[in-house]
């Protein structure tokens, strides 16, 4: 593995999911693999998961880690080519350059302005990075994919119902209600990553103009009526994003769309998943987040073995 951008970069999604779980059980056992080895974290957003996650992912395999948060412990960064640096000293291409001098795979989040669809959608900032690093670079969030999450979200559900028996199962994707404007990423990526599963049913339920973007729904049922996506699940994603159609707005304040206890039996004692972090009571009420039925966490500890899963097959590729 050359990069992690996408899923598109994984030759076979059981294969990832299969060797990530084996890694949790024995997650010491390729510490000879990272030795002498160093990890770059970038971060232009804040990060609490995706930033200690991968440090105990490099810890594991025997890295050493930096981290860089971008807004608060370096130089203010220039983006865009051509422009006159008054207001900025130092430009992206030489921070790039310079930061993957440091490491052996550069890790980067970065996040949308959702301003601009065009701009966000083509991954113009993130697609600059990969052009200016000089090692492997590994998407920890980028304008419009999470796939470490989504490796992890895939990996939390296969620990509970092997797409390896071959057993179907149903997936809902629910968008829920937040008071700002949020990326599709999260979305984006579990969709996508869920499209190579075959074993896996879902369905994408949102309030009207909201539908995701084509390419990565890529052909999935969508509803508009929450209730009738409930009905047999066997896992409940719930999550916030913005609209595509109308970029970057929120254009339902309906709380109607929460997660509810009364909600979550209509799916027959369905499991319940969010990326955290979660705001209580507006996105899912306690008694959801708080069931024996909420795996949240156990997609948190995942977020470990995802990324180290990836890390290990970067840093194979360099020996």
């Amino acid at each position: 593995m050359k990069k992690f951008f996408s899923v598109e970069d994984v030759i076979n999604v059981y294969d990832i999911i299969k060797e990530a779980i084996n890694l949790k059980k024995n997650p010491y056992c390729f510490q000879h693999i990272g030795k002498n080895k160093t990890i770059g974290l970038v971060f232009f957003n804040p990060s609490l998961r995706t930033r200690i996650s991968c440090q105990k992912a490099a810890f594991n395999l025997g890295s050493n880690t930096w981290v860089l948060n971008i807004h608060r412990d370096s130089w203010n960064i220039e983006m865009k080519d051509g422009n006159v640096m008054k207001d900025t000293q130092e430009h992206l291409k030489e921070a790039i350059s310079v930061m993957s001098l440091y490491c052996d795979i550069l890790a980067v989040r970065t996040f949308p302005h959702l301003i601009d669809r065009d701009y966000d959608y083509n991954e113009v900032l993130f697609n600059k990075i990969l052009s200016y690093s000089k090692v492997p670079v590994v998407n920890m969030e980028s304008a419009t994919l999470h796939p470490l999450q989504s490796l992890a979200d895939v990996m939390t559900i296969a620990e509970f119902i092997p797409f390896f028996s071959k057993k179907k199962c149903k997936v809902v994707l629910s968008w829920a209600p937040h008071v700002k404007p949020l990326p599709h990423s999260v979305a984006n990526s579990f969709s996508q990553w869920i499209s190579k599963i075959e074993e896996i049913d879902l369905t994408i339920t949102c309030p009207e103009q909201y539908d995701l973007y084509e390419e990565f729904s890529n052909g999935v049922y969508t509803t508009y009526n929450q209730n009738e996506a409930f009905l047999n699940a066997d896992f409940i994603y719930a999550k916030n994003w913005s609209s595509y159609i109308n970029y970057g707005k929120i254009l339902c304040n309906n709380n109607d769309w929460m997660i509810t206890e009364r909600k979550m039996k209509i799916t027959n004692k369905a499991k319940f998943m969010h990326c955290l972090p979660v705001r209580r009571n507006m996105v899912v009420e306690d008694s959801v987040l708080d069931s024996p039925n909420s795996i949240v966490l156990q997609q948190a500890e995942n977020r470990i073995y995802a990324s180290q899963i990836i890390f290990l097959k970067i840093l194979q590729s360099l020996s």
